[in-house]
Protein backbone atom coordinates (compact mmCIF):
# COMPACT_ATOMS: atom_id res chain seq x y z
CA UNK A 1 0.00 0.00 0.00
CA UNK A 2 1.62 3.39 -1.49
CA UNK A 3 1.12 5.65 1.82
CA UNK A 4 1.74 9.89 0.37
CA UNK A 5 2.73 12.27 3.62
CA UNK A 6 3.25 15.69 3.00
CA UNK A 7 5.33 17.49 5.59
CA UNK A 8 7.17 14.83 5.80
CA UNK A 9 9.93 16.03 7.84
CA UNK A 10 8.11 17.98 10.40
CA UNK A 11 6.98 16.95 13.85
CA UNK A 12 3.95 14.99 13.12
CA UNK A 13 5.22 13.86 10.09
CA UNK A 14 8.60 11.80 11.46
CA UNK A 15 6.70 10.16 13.93
CA UNK A 16 3.77 8.72 11.83
CA UNK A 17 6.75 7.68 9.54
CA UNK A 18 7.81 5.97 12.68
CA UNK A 19 4.45 4.76 13.66
CA UNK A 20 3.74 3.56 10.29
CA UNK A 21 6.51 1.55 10.14
CA UNK A 22 6.04 -0.30 13.27
CA UNK A 23 2.61 -1.27 11.98
CA UNK A 24 4.29 -2.67 8.73
CA UNK A 25 3.66 0.15 6.52
CA UNK A 26 7.15 0.45 4.68
CA UNK A 27 6.23 1.94 1.17
CA UNK A 28 6.06 5.98 1.87
CA UNK A 29 5.76 8.36 -0.81
CA UNK A 30 7.79 11.44 1.67
CA UNK A 31 6.61 14.77 0.50
CA UNK A 32 8.38 18.14 1.92
CA UNK A 33 9.15 21.40 0.72
CA UNK A 34 12.13 20.61 -1.57
CA UNK A 35 9.69 18.09 -3.14
CA UNK A 36 9.57 18.78 -7.14
CA UNK A 37 6.03 18.96 -8.60
CA UNK A 38 6.88 15.87 -11.35
CA UNK A 39 7.71 13.55 -8.36
CA UNK A 40 4.40 15.02 -6.40
CA UNK A 41 2.21 14.34 -9.73
CA UNK A 42 4.04 10.64 -9.90
CA UNK A 43 2.82 10.21 -6.35
CA UNK A 44 -1.04 11.56 -6.42
CA UNK A 45 -1.09 9.38 -9.11
CA UNK A 46 0.37 6.19 -7.87
CA UNK A 47 -0.83 6.59 -3.78
CA UNK A 48 -3.37 4.66 -2.21
CA UNK A 49 -3.98 6.78 1.37
CA UNK A 50 -2.61 10.29 1.79
CA UNK A 51 -1.75 12.14 5.19
CA UNK A 52 -1.48 15.71 4.38
CA UNK A 53 0.43 17.16 6.99
CA UNK A 54 2.13 19.75 5.27
CA UNK A 55 1.53 23.56 6.60
CA UNK A 56 2.46 26.61 7.90
CA UNK A 57 2.45 28.03 11.72
CA UNK A 58 5.37 30.90 11.88
CA UNK A 59 5.80 32.66 8.16
CA UNK A 60 7.86 35.03 7.85
CA UNK A 61 5.29 37.33 6.31
CA UNK A 62 1.61 36.92 7.07
CA UNK A 63 0.64 35.61 2.96
CA UNK A 64 2.53 32.62 3.83
CA UNK A 65 -0.61 31.34 6.11
CA UNK A 66 -2.83 31.67 2.77
CA UNK A 67 -0.31 30.26 0.56
CA UNK A 68 0.85 27.26 2.97
CA UNK A 69 -2.45 26.10 4.42
CA UNK A 70 -4.54 26.55 1.33
CA UNK A 71 -2.59 26.82 -1.92
CA UNK A 72 -0.51 23.79 -1.72
CA UNK A 73 -3.44 22.05 -0.35
CA UNK A 74 -5.45 23.06 -3.21
CA UNK A 75 -2.91 21.73 -5.62
CA UNK A 76 -2.45 18.37 -3.75
CA UNK A 77 -6.32 18.12 -4.43
CA UNK A 78 -6.27 18.73 -8.17
CA UNK A 79 -3.71 16.87 -8.90
CA UNK A 80 -5.31 13.49 -7.25
CA UNK A 81 -8.21 14.67 -9.48
CA UNK A 82 -5.70 15.11 -12.69
CA UNK A 83 -4.96 11.50 -12.06
CA UNK A 84 -8.63 10.38 -11.20
CA UNK A 85 -7.28 9.24 -7.94
CA UNK A 86 -10.12 8.76 -5.20
CA UNK A 87 -8.38 7.89 -2.44
CA UNK A 88 -8.74 8.63 1.37
CA UNK A 89 -7.17 12.10 2.43
CA UNK A 90 -6.87 12.91 6.02
CA UNK A 91 -6.19 16.74 6.74
CA UNK A 92 -4.36 18.43 9.62
CA UNK A 93 -6.06 20.95 10.95
CA UNK A 94 -5.99 23.17 13.69
CA UNK A 95 -8.44 23.99 16.81
CA UNK A 96 -7.40 27.49 15.67
CA UNK A 97 -9.46 27.40 12.63
CA UNK A 98 -12.72 28.25 14.50
CA UNK A 99 -10.97 31.43 15.28
CA UNK A 100 -10.41 34.39 12.75
CA UNK A 101 -7.27 34.96 13.06
CA UNK A 102 -5.19 34.08 9.79
CA UNK A 103 -3.47 31.46 10.42
CA UNK A 104 -7.13 30.05 11.74
CA UNK A 105 -9.03 31.31 8.74
CA UNK A 106 -6.19 29.47 6.13
CA UNK A 107 -6.85 26.33 8.42
CA UNK A 108 -10.19 27.09 7.83
CA UNK A 109 -10.32 27.74 3.85
CA UNK A 110 -8.32 24.42 3.77
CA UNK A 111 -11.26 22.43 5.26
CA UNK A 112 -13.65 24.02 2.83
CA UNK A 113 -11.92 22.55 -0.04
CA UNK A 114 -11.54 19.49 1.48
CA UNK A 115 -15.27 19.51 2.01
CA UNK A 116 -15.93 20.19 -1.63
CA UNK A 117 -13.43 17.72 -2.68
CA UNK A 118 -15.01 14.69 -0.63
CA UNK A 119 -18.48 16.20 -2.27
CA UNK A 120 -17.13 16.37 -6.24
CA UNK A 121 -15.50 12.83 -6.00
CA UNK A 122 -16.97 11.00 -3.34
CA UNK A 123 -13.25 10.30 -1.46
CA UNK A 124 -12.65 9.58 1.93
CA UNK A 125 -12.15 12.88 3.66
CA UNK A 126 -10.80 12.80 7.43
CA UNK A 127 -10.19 16.26 8.73
CA UNK A 128 -8.22 16.81 12.18
CA UNK A 129 -8.57 19.56 14.37
CA UNK A 130 -5.35 19.06 16.22
CA UNK A 131 -5.04 21.02 19.75
CA UNK A 132 -1.41 22.15 20.71
CA UNK A 133 0.76 18.65 20.10
CA UNK A 134 3.99 18.09 21.50
CA UNK A 135 6.37 15.29 22.15
CA UNK A 136 9.83 14.16 21.02
CA UNK A 137 11.43 15.91 17.28
CA UNK A 138 9.27 19.02 18.42
CA UNK A 139 11.07 22.58 17.57
CA UNK A 140 10.52 25.39 19.92
CA UNK A 141 9.82 28.54 19.16
CA UNK A 142 7.83 26.82 16.61
CA UNK A 143 5.39 23.71 17.18
CA UNK A 144 4.32 24.58 20.25
CA UNK A 145 5.25 26.64 23.75
CA UNK A 146 5.34 22.91 25.79
CA UNK A 147 8.57 22.43 22.83
CA UNK A 148 9.60 25.86 24.26
CA UNK A 149 9.35 25.29 27.62
CA UNK A 150 11.41 22.07 27.80
CA UNK A 151 14.17 23.04 25.87
CA UNK A 152 14.66 26.62 27.79
CA UNK A 153 14.35 24.66 30.86
CA UNK A 154 16.52 21.54 29.50
CA UNK A 155 19.39 24.20 28.56
CA UNK A 156 18.80 26.54 31.88
CA UNK A 157 17.12 29.41 30.13
CA UNK A 158 14.26 30.94 31.63
CA UNK A 159 10.87 30.65 30.13
CA UNK A 160 8.27 33.16 30.50
CA UNK A 161 4.83 32.35 31.34
CA UNK A 162 2.15 35.58 29.96
CA UNK A 163 -0.80 34.09 31.90
CA UNK A 164 -0.67 31.37 34.05
CA UNK A 165 -4.31 30.75 33.94
CA UNK A 166 -4.54 30.01 30.16
CA UNK A 167 -6.09 26.43 29.85
CA UNK A 168 -4.02 24.10 27.15
CA UNK A 169 -5.45 21.66 25.77
CA UNK A 170 -3.14 19.07 24.90
CA UNK A 171 -2.50 15.93 22.46
CA UNK A 172 0.39 13.55 22.92
CA UNK A 173 2.72 13.09 19.53
CA UNK A 174 2.39 9.40 19.87
CA UNK A 175 -1.12 9.23 20.56
CA UNK A 176 -1.74 11.37 17.71
CA UNK A 177 0.58 8.80 15.45
CA UNK A 178 -1.45 5.77 16.86
CA UNK A 179 -4.66 7.98 15.56
CA UNK A 180 -3.43 8.30 12.24
CA UNK A 181 -2.08 5.13 11.69
CA UNK A 182 -5.74 3.37 12.78
CA UNK A 183 -7.26 5.47 9.82
CA UNK A 184 -5.89 3.23 7.52
CA UNK A 185 -7.47 0.05 9.75
CA UNK A 186 -11.02 1.99 9.22
CA UNK A 187 -10.92 3.37 13.24
CA UNK A 188 -11.57 6.77 13.83
CA UNK A 189 -13.07 8.79 16.79
CA UNK A 190 -15.30 11.69 15.62
CA UNK A 191 -17.09 14.67 17.18
CA UNK A 192 -19.69 15.99 14.80
CA UNK A 193 -17.62 16.49 11.29
CA UNK A 194 -14.15 16.06 12.71
CA UNK A 195 -11.65 13.38 13.59
CA UNK A 196 -10.32 14.05 16.99
CA UNK A 197 -6.81 12.23 18.93
CA UNK A 198 -9.11 9.55 21.82
CA UNK A 199 -6.44 11.24 24.33
CA UNK A 200 -6.61 14.45 25.35
CA UNK A 201 -4.86 15.99 28.21
CA UNK A 202 -6.28 19.14 29.51
CA UNK A 203 -4.38 21.76 32.29
CA UNK A 204 -3.36 25.29 32.82
CA UNK A 205 -0.01 26.85 31.56
CA UNK A 206 1.35 27.72 34.76
CA UNK A 207 0.84 24.28 35.58
CA UNK A 208 2.75 22.76 33.07
CA UNK A 209 5.40 25.48 33.13
CA UNK A 210 6.17 24.25 36.70
CA UNK A 211 6.05 20.37 36.16
CA UNK A 212 8.68 21.23 33.14
CA UNK A 213 10.86 23.66 35.62
CA UNK A 214 10.77 20.75 38.22
CA UNK A 215 12.18 18.23 36.13
CA UNK A 216 15.56 19.69 36.00
CA UNK A 217 15.80 19.48 40.00
CA UNK A 218 15.96 15.86 39.65
CA UNK A 219 19.09 15.67 39.05
CA UNK A 220 19.82 17.52 42.41
CA UNK A 221 17.31 15.65 44.75
CA UNK A 222 17.12 11.90 42.98
CA UNK A 223 13.13 13.33 43.36
CA UNK A 224 10.91 12.23 40.31
CA UNK A 225 7.77 13.45 40.17
CA UNK A 226 4.34 11.73 40.17
CA UNK A 227 4.58 9.51 36.72
CA UNK A 228 1.28 7.67 38.07
CA UNK A 229 0.43 10.45 36.29
CA UNK A 230 -0.18 10.27 32.14
CA UNK A 231 0.52 14.14 31.53
CA UNK A 232 3.16 13.84 33.56
CA UNK A 233 5.31 11.30 31.96
CA UNK A 234 4.47 12.64 28.77
CA UNK A 235 5.35 16.23 29.42
CA UNK A 236 8.51 14.44 31.55
CA UNK A 237 9.25 12.38 28.20
CA UNK A 238 9.17 15.15 26.10
CA UNK A 239 11.65 17.04 28.16
CA UNK A 240 13.96 14.62 28.13
CA UNK A 241 14.29 14.79 24.17
CA UNK A 242 15.40 18.16 24.43
CA UNK A 243 18.54 17.44 26.75
CA UNK A 244 21.89 18.66 25.09
CA UNK A 245 23.37 15.31 23.83
CA UNK A 246 26.88 15.80 26.03
CA UNK A 247 24.34 15.96 29.11
CA UNK A 248 22.68 12.39 29.48
CA UNK A 249 24.64 11.50 32.29
CA UNK A 250 24.84 13.13 35.69
CA UNK A 251 27.08 12.14 39.08
CA UNK A 252 25.25 10.57 42.32
CA UNK A 253 26.93 11.60 45.29
CA UNK A 254 28.78 8.08 47.00
CA UNK A 255 28.96 7.64 50.58
CA UNK A 256 32.51 5.55 50.38
CA UNK A 257 34.42 4.32 53.27
CA UNK A 258 36.80 1.30 53.47
CA UNK A 259 33.92 -1.55 54.18
CA UNK A 260 32.26 0.01 50.42
CA UNK A 261 29.43 2.72 49.09
CA UNK A 262 26.09 3.51 49.58
CA UNK A 263 24.70 5.75 46.64
CA UNK A 264 20.88 7.23 46.79
CA UNK A 265 19.76 6.37 43.14
CA UNK A 266 16.02 7.90 42.98
CA UNK A 267 13.14 9.01 45.13
CA UNK A 268 9.59 8.71 44.62
CA UNK A 269 7.12 10.28 46.69
CA UNK A 270 4.70 6.83 46.00
CA UNK A 271 7.04 4.44 45.35
CA UNK A 272 9.91 5.18 47.84
CA UNK A 273 13.86 5.27 47.34
CA UNK A 274 16.40 3.11 45.00
CA UNK A 275 19.79 2.63 46.28
CA UNK A 276 22.94 0.85 44.99
CA UNK A 277 25.15 -1.08 48.19
CA UNK A 278 29.07 -2.10 47.05
CA UNK A 279 30.19 -4.35 49.78
CA UNK A 280 34.25 -5.34 49.83
CA UNK A 281 35.13 -8.46 50.74
CA UNK A 282 34.42 -9.85 54.00
CA UNK A 283 32.63 -6.75 55.15
CA UNK A 284 29.16 -7.54 56.94
CA UNK A 285 26.19 -3.99 56.78
CA UNK A 286 23.04 -4.13 58.72
CA UNK A 287 22.38 -5.41 61.64
CA UNK A 288 19.34 -3.15 62.00
CA UNK A 289 15.17 -3.41 61.55
CA UNK A 290 12.46 -1.05 60.97
CA UNK A 291 9.08 -0.89 62.41
CA UNK A 292 7.39 0.43 58.61
CA UNK A 293 10.36 0.62 56.35
CA UNK A 294 9.62 -2.52 53.81
CA UNK A 295 12.62 -3.42 51.75
CA UNK A 296 13.94 -5.13 48.65
CA UNK A 297 17.67 -6.65 47.97
CA UNK A 298 18.87 -7.76 45.05
CA UNK A 299 22.63 -8.40 44.62
CA UNK A 300 23.31 -8.16 41.01
CA UNK A 301 27.20 -9.05 40.88
CA UNK A 302 29.35 -10.92 43.59
CA UNK A 303 28.23 -13.38 46.03
CA UNK A 304 27.00 -13.15 49.71
CA UNK A 305 24.68 -14.33 52.45
CA UNK A 306 21.69 -11.94 53.61
CA UNK A 307 20.81 -13.19 57.54
CA UNK A 308 17.76 -12.41 59.62
CA UNK A 309 16.42 -13.16 63.12
CA UNK A 310 12.78 -11.82 64.37
CA UNK A 311 13.77 -9.63 67.24
CA UNK A 312 11.54 -11.74 69.82
CA UNK A 313 13.32 -14.69 68.79
CA UNK A 314 16.85 -16.43 68.46
CA UNK A 315 17.02 -18.28 65.48
CA UNK A 316 18.95 -16.74 62.05
CA UNK A 317 17.63 -17.59 58.75
CA UNK A 318 20.57 -17.07 55.97
CA UNK A 319 19.90 -17.13 52.42
CA UNK A 320 22.53 -16.85 50.07
CA UNK A 321 23.06 -14.68 47.06
CA UNK A 322 24.12 -14.12 44.04
CA UNK A 323 25.00 -11.75 40.78
CA UNK A 324 24.71 -15.05 38.44
CA UNK A 325 21.25 -15.76 39.90
CA UNK A 326 19.16 -12.58 40.26
CA UNK A 327 17.00 -13.41 43.18
CA UNK A 328 15.02 -10.35 45.22
CA UNK A 329 14.72 -10.84 48.69
CA UNK A 330 12.13 -9.05 50.58
CA UNK A 331 13.12 -7.59 54.36
CA UNK A 332 10.29 -8.04 56.48
CA UNK A 333 9.70 -5.49 59.34
CA UNK A 334 10.73 -6.45 62.72
CA UNK A 335 13.67 -8.84 61.91
CA UNK A 336 17.08 -7.89 62.35
CA UNK A 337 18.86 -8.32 58.89
CA UNK A 338 22.32 -8.30 57.72
CA UNK A 339 24.23 -8.75 54.35
CA UNK A 340 28.01 -9.96 54.12
CA UNK A 341 29.97 -10.59 51.01
CA UNK A 342 30.97 -13.63 51.18
CA UNK A 343 32.75 -13.43 47.84
CA UNK A 344 36.21 -12.51 46.60
CA UNK A 345 35.27 -9.50 44.52
CA UNK A 346 32.99 -6.87 45.51
CA UNK A 347 29.29 -7.22 45.84
CA UNK A 348 26.93 -4.85 44.48
CA UNK A 349 23.34 -4.69 45.84
CA UNK A 350 20.46 -2.60 44.39
CA UNK A 351 18.20 -2.01 47.97
CA UNK A 352 14.40 -0.95 47.35
CA UNK A 353 12.92 1.45 50.46
CA UNK A 354 9.20 2.16 50.32
CA UNK A 355 10.10 5.30 52.39
CA UNK A 356 12.93 7.74 51.30
CA UNK A 357 15.08 8.23 54.41
CA UNK A 358 14.65 10.92 56.48
CA UNK A 359 17.12 11.52 59.22
CA UNK A 360 14.70 13.04 61.44
CA UNK A 361 12.59 10.00 61.38
CA UNK A 362 14.89 6.87 60.20
CA UNK A 363 12.92 3.83 61.22
CA UNK A 364 16.06 1.89 61.54
CA UNK A 365 17.57 0.57 65.23
CA UNK A 366 20.33 -1.20 66.02
CA UNK A 367 20.38 -4.87 67.09
CA UNK A 368 22.76 -7.88 65.65
CA UNK A 369 21.41 -10.49 64.27
CA UNK A 370 23.60 -13.03 65.60
CA UNK A 371 23.61 -12.48 69.50
CA UNK A 372 26.80 -13.22 71.49
CA UNK A 373 26.35 -15.24 74.35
Amino acid sequence: MKILITGAEGFIGKNLIVALHARGYHDLLRVDMETPPELLERYCADCAFVFHLAGVNRPKQQEEFMQGNFGFTDTLLRTLIKYKNRCPVMFASSTQAALPNLYGRSKKAGEELLDQYARETGANVYIFRFPNVFGKWSKPNYNSAIATFCYNVSHDLPITVNDESTLMHLAYIDDVAEALCDLLEDKTTKEGPYCVVPVIHTAKLGDIANRIRSFRTIRESNTLPDMSDLLTRKLYATYLSFLPVMEFSYPLEMHEDARGSFTEFLRSGAGGQVSVNVSKPGIAKGNHWHHTKAEKFLVVSGSGVIKFRRIDMDDVIEYQVSGKKLVVVDIPVGYTHSIENTGKTDMVTLMWSSECFDPAHPDTIPAEVERTT
